[in-house]
């Protein structure tokens, strides 16, 4: 696993907000993909930047995450 917390270039990635988030705009993750990684990070902390993980990875958390 490679995980790493990026400050910068974070312009790169076109961040939507997850559909898990509330409508009041609290507990709000964001997720961007660019090819071969995808970045999460807190909306209402952006400043403290994304954890980027491999895309494979990420589909494979989204899937456990979607059957339990």
């Amino acid at each position: 696993m490679t995980h790493q917390l990026r400050t910068h270039g974070e312009e790169d990635f076109a961040f939507r907000k997850s559909s898990y988030s509330t409508a009041h705009g609290q507990d709000c993750v964001e997720v961007g993909d660019l090819p071969g990684v995808s970045a999460v990070r807190d909306t209402q902390h952006r400043h403290l930047g994304a954890l980027l993980f491999q895309s494979t990875e990420w589909s494979r958390f989204l899937t456990t995450a979607k059957t339990r």
